[in-house]
């Protein structure tokens, strides 16, 4: 059988920390093949190395038979790669990027446009849109065509649907898919289950080493307690008539485009509220205008008892903000970024030595206490942002999808520390993109295209849906499908518009959400 990779004992530290310790797999031509482990497990530095971005202290590894020290040229011509972080150019335009990784490999938009043709179509309408305006996933996807324009042998893919909204995922991997049946040879990392199932096999690979190769079946099953740890328990807050945030009828405006549209509701002391909707759904610009960062266009907004547009240094005051983009100072140690923002927020200096060892002890990180925080996996990072943003006990956390790009385990840890903080009276108001973290939420909003389309308990909102959980139906409605699913409103035929013949029950709209039974 071809082997499209071969790594055999590979090696790689950085100074005394050992990211790959004696890394061997192979995987045949046209394979889709998975790799999953923890935040630091050493999955970015093998990709780096089959990439030919860095070099191996020892070992061999080979790429469609092409020596990664020797022939690394011929080995990048016939590779594509998106990294963990978005591989665009932000100030580019859509059109412009995908013509210049297409000009980087000497080749043209037109002789492979085949290739990228169902991807590209979806975001085609904005090619004139700056990467940057762009939603998480059209990104992805503008990032998927750029690394496919030059028709690669193998793609390499970093945790690709980081950030990304969970129809828009399911399309993501529908699109692997079918490049898998064009030939090319697929590896992608990830942390989400979900995607990790949909993998011809996987690899978990832990503290740099790989602990087995097999079916996703196999190896969920056989390290279930790293990879699927149990749900959390939590006793559903008290509801008290005090209010910590009140919105009517709040709107943002960009020129023509109304961002977030007359929303209104209000959330309790001590809640945990979750603020769901797809990307682009309007959820940070109003999360924004919550902390005072951004001024409405119309309606109000009372959070800790301030208004939004007159009084946002009162609003700061009372708040924590964990945001999207990684919020603390990555070239400070550990304990420097906590001293930074506890004295931003007047905190006394006998009080700041004295919480922050209790907060490095509460979160495993007393030994990383000097430590650069450039240098802390994704997930200690994280735990670091919100004990940060909460160091000075504010009466409301505002957390922007905080889990993103998360293993399973570090996010249950996230949301024991979440659970920790409404215990002692904090409210914590949290976006996600994991319907399974609804879950765990007091109650829950949707958002759909700036206007809030329906907000409950999550039991509630299951009993309205008459679903078992959080999944597949409210995800979609989340994410812009018409409820109850029963015929797509771009089509208004039940002939199932995936070119499917047969009848379907539930709105398949190729832009949002395709049912398990029509692949």
């Amino acid at each position: 059988m071809e082997h499209a990779v071969v790594v055999d004992n590979v090696t790689k530290k950085y100074g005394a920390v050992e990211a790959l310790k004696g890394v061997s797999l192979t995987v045949p031509s046209g394979e889709l093949f998975g790799i999953i482990g923890p935040d630091g497990a050493g999955k970015t530095s093998l990709f780096r190395i089959l990439t030919t971005l860095l070099l191996p202290d020892s070992g061999n590894a080979s790429v469609c038979g092409l020596d990664i020290a020797k022939d690394y040229k011929e080995i990048r011509r016939r590779v594509g790669y998106m990294p963990g972080r978005f591989s665009l150019y932000q100030d580019l335009t859509v059109e412009e990027n995908l013509n210049f990784f297409a000009t980087v490999f000497h080749t043209t938009i037109e002789e492979n446009y085949e290739l990228v043709k169902d991807i590209y179509q979806q975001i085609e309408s904005f090619r004139k849109r700056r990467a940057g305006a762009l939603s998480g996933g059209m990104k992805q996807k503008l990032a998927l065509s750029c690394a496919l324009i030059h028709k690669p042998d193998v793609l390499f893919l970093d945790e690709p649907t980081t950030g990304v909204d969970p129809v828009s995922r399911k399309e993501f991997w529908g699109m692997l898919r079918r490049l898998k049946e064009q030939g090319i040879t697929i590896i992608a990392s990830t942390p989400i289950i979900d995607e990790a199932r949909q993998c011809d096999r996987i690899a978990f690979i832990n503290e740099g080493q790989i602990h087995g190769i097999d079916t996703p079946e196999r190896i969920l099953n056989q390290f279930a307690s790293i990879l699927c740890p149990p749900g959390l328990e939590h006793g559903k807050v008290e509801q008290k008539d005090e209010y910590v945030i009140e919105v009517d009828k709040l709107t943002k405006r960009f020129g023509n485009f109304t961002a977030v549209d007359h929303i209104s509701f209000k959330v309790h002391r001590g809640e945990i509220f979750g603020f769901l909707g797809a990307n682009g759904a309007g959820k940070t610009t109003a999360m924004r205008m919550f902390t005072g960062l951004s001024h409405p266009t119309g309606g109000t907004a009372r959070v800790a008892g301030f208004d939004v547009a007159t009084r946002t240094e009162d609003v700061k005051k009372n708040i924590g903000y964990m945001s999207q983009k990684f919020s603390l100072y990555e070239d400070l140690k550990v304990w420097e970024n906590i001293r930074l923002f506890a004295g931003i927020y007047g905190m006394a200096e006998d009080e700041i030595a004295r919480k922050t060892d209790e907060l490095l002890e509460r979160i495993g990180l007393s030994a990383e206490r000097d430590t650069l925080v450039k240098s802390l996996p994704l997930g200690w990072k994280q735990k670091l942002a919100f004990s940060v943003s909460i160091f000075h006990e504010p009466k409301i956390v505002f957390l922007d999808e905080p889990t993103g790009g998360v293993d399973p385990a570090t996010r249950r840890q996230f949301w024991e520390l979440i659970y920790q903080a409404a215990d002692r009276g904090i409210t914590v108001f949290v976006t996600t993109h994991f319907m399974d973290e609804a879950e765990y939420c007091d109650r829950i909003s949707i958002m759909v295209d700036g206007v809030i389309r329906a907000l409950d308990t999550p039991d509630e909102l299951k009993r309205q849906f008459k679903v078992a959980t959080m999944d597949d139906d409210i995800a979609g409605y989340a994410c812009g499908a018409d409820y109850p699913f029963r015929l797509c409103h771009n089509h208004g035929s039940e002939e199932c518009p995936c070119r499917h013949s047969r009848p379907v029950e539930r709105c398949c709209h190729p832009a949002h959400y395709r049912p398990s039974g029509c692949e």
